[in-house]
């Protein structure tokens, strides 16, 4: 459930690659791409920075935020937040190796159980659990990339069972997949005032815990030619669309 956050002034992504420096920033480092390793010119390119945010939602939302802290304190805050890496996809809508573009990203696990089931923290009368995505750019980095656009579910412990598939399932009917920071991320941007986006390859199925079907290379491989396709998009998206 690994993700690599790139958070970028401006945009970009994966097709990105070439010279970089790193930023020490307290309790992360950013990759700070330089705009000539771009694939377009450098003055039609974006500029992106990428750290590697860890595992779990509060972990990835310190991270997060440390970097838009300090891009905001530099005078150059950023423009999108984009959480990528890999999770697992609910059979059959997201089979292993396809690609899932969040149109909601939504704390599955954040609240109470009550004798009457699960209750979110909305329903217990605070909070947030669900962040959603600008409209237009998730239909436009679905049709770039052939990912598949729901769902994706934020949970601190990966689904091993049967029965919690079921429940979240039930809860959580256009789920199509779950991972471990999207939310997380997502808190962090929105403090901040910046657009996110949510953008995960599936290395395994939600259900019983079974290591060794997992396809973690097939997934990585499958974000990065997902990546080289998105690069074009956020270059052209404009951050004032809906």
């Amino acid at each position: 459930m690994a993700t690599a956050v790139p958070v970028e002034r401006d945009a970009g992504a994966g097709a990105f690659a070439g010279p970089h420096h790193e930023v020490r920033l307290p309790g992360v480092t950013l990759r700070r791409l330089s705009p000539a390793s771009a694939v377009t010119p450098p003055a039609a390119g974006p500029t992106l920075d990428l750290l590697a945010a860890g595992v779990g939602p509060a972990l990835a939302a310190a991270s997060v935020a440390a970097a838009l802290t300090a891009g905001a304190l530099e005078g150059a805050p950023y423009d999108l937040v984009v959480s990528a890496g890999i999770g697992g996809g609910f059979p059959p809508d997201a089979p292993l190796g396809s690609l899932v573009v969040a149109d909601e990203i939504t704390a599955a696990d954040l609240g109470a159980e009550t004798s009457d089931g699960f209750l979110p923290v909305t329903e217990l009368g605070f909070g947030t659990v669900t962040h959603r995505p600008p409209e237009a750019l998730v239909r436009e980095v679905a049709a770039a990339t052939g990912a598949r656009a729901g769902t994706v579910l934020t949970v601190s412990t990966v689904t091993g069972t049967a029965g919690r598939t079921a429940a979240l399932r039930a809860r959580h009917p256009r789920a199509l997949a779950e991972a471990m920071e999207g939310f997380g991320v997502a808190e962090a941007a929105a403090a901040h005032g910046v657009p996110v986006l949510e953008l995960r390859a599936v290395s395994n199925a939600v259900g019983p815990r079974d290591r060794a079907a997992w396809r973690i290379g097939e997934a990585l491989a499958a974000l990065t030619e997902g990546f080289g396709k998105l690069a074009p998009v956020l270059e052209s998206w404009n951050p004032h669309e809906p």
